[in-house]
């Protein structure tokens, strides 16, 4: 279970990053106020019918069928190139740190040859007098 939640979490990771790296232009298109085509790979379509200019963005029109109530706006999100690539340089001390990381995380799994018991040969003591019934404690 706790791989399946570090593989999700790496992909999401991975995709943050690809998405916070790349450029992309979304162009939308406007008619009256509402939303008329979007485009993530080219130009929006416009309408063919009317004569489309933009002198008054914010212009209130009543209906699709006025002229000059239409408008073109473009979303820029550029790509951001300012990862640092990691310094691959290892001192002395990082290889030796690393070395004895190594060694004793590997000697720390590593098993015994069988499962040594220390009290397998002992008997248990033997009992003169029955102590419960001496003191008289009896479990319920």
């Amino acid at each position: 279970m706790k791989s399946f939640f570090s593989k999700i979490i790496s992909f999401f990771l991975a995709a943050l990053i690809l998405l916070s790296t790349s450029s992309f232009t979304v162009d939308m298109h406007f008619c009256c106020n509402k939303l008329v085509d979007m485009s993530l790979i080219g130009k929006a379509k416009v309408c063919a019918e009317k004569v489309q200019k933009k002198k008054e963005p914010t212009k209130q029109c009543t209906t699709l069928q006025e002229k000059d109530c239409c408008s073109n706006q473009s979303f820029v999100k550029t790509g951001d190139d300012t990862i640092k690539k990691a310094n691959t340089q290892l001192e002395a001390e990082t290889i030796i740190f690393l070395n004895t990381f190594f060694y004793v995380y590997v000697n720390l799994f590593e098993g015994l040859e069988k499962n040594i018991v220390p009290f397998k040969q002992y008997r248990p003591p033997l009992l003169s007098k029955d102590i419960q019934i001496l003191h008289e404690t009896y479990l319920i």
